[in-house]
C-alpha cells in the first residue's frame, strides 16, 4: 500500500512525532491511522523504558492560575538539556499539566499520572509525559507540583 504525504501529515498533526516515524507507523499498519496511533503509543512506552536511567538535568517551573483567581497550580516539568526545556510545546505541555492539576487536585504523583487529561479524556497524564519522550527524544517527567485554592 502506498502512504500518502497527506496521510502522513495528519498524523504528524495528531502527534507532533517526526515525520518519519509518522510514515513508519502507517506503512506498518497499511495506511489504518487508529492502528497507526496505537504503534505509536506502544513505541512511546518503549522509548520511556530506554531512557529511564538518563539525567534530568534541565527543565521548565509553570503556574496556571484559574480566572476566577480561587485555585492555581505550580508544575516542575523536568527533562534532560536546556534545548528541550526552552521549547515552547514543552512549555505548553507543562502549562496544560498545571492547568490539569488545577482541576483535579491529586494527591500523588502516581495519582496525577493515572488521571485522564482534562483536554482529551482518551489520554492520561501518563500518555502525555511518554508523548513527550518520543516526540522530544529525552526523558520527560513531573519532578513535582502543588495545587493552591482559596479555602
Amino acid at each position: 500500500m502506498v502512504i500518502t504525504p497527506e496521510q502522513v501529515k495528519e498524523l504528524r498533526d495528531k502527534t507532533g512525532i517526526s515525520v518519519m516515524e509518522c510514515k513508519k507507523a502507517l506503512e506498518a499498519s497499511e495506511g489504518d491511522m487508529e492502528k497507526a496511533l496505537g504503534l505509536l503509543r506502544e513505541r512511546a512506552q518503549a522509548q520511556v523504558g530506554k531512557k529511564a536511567d538518563r539525567t534530568l538535568g534541565a527543565g521548565t517551573v509553570t503556574a496556571y492560575v484559574h480566572s476566577n483567581r480561587q485555585v492555581g497550580a505550580l508544575v516542575s516539568l523536568a527533562c534532560e538539556t536546556d534545548f528541550v526545556s526552552k521549547n515552547e510545546e514543552f512549555a505548553a505541555l507543562a502549562y496544560d499539566i498545571a492547568m490539569h492539576i488545577s482541576a483535579m487536585r491529586p494527591e500523588s504523583k502516581e495519582e496525577l499520572l493515572s488521571q485522564p487529561f482534562i483536554k482529551d479524556q482518551t489520554k492520561t497524564i501518563a500518555d502525555l509525559i511518554s508523548a513527550a519522550t518520543q516526540k522530544f527524544g529525552e526523558r520527560v517527567e513531573i519532578a513535582d507540583f502543588s495545587c493552591f485554592a482559596v479555602a
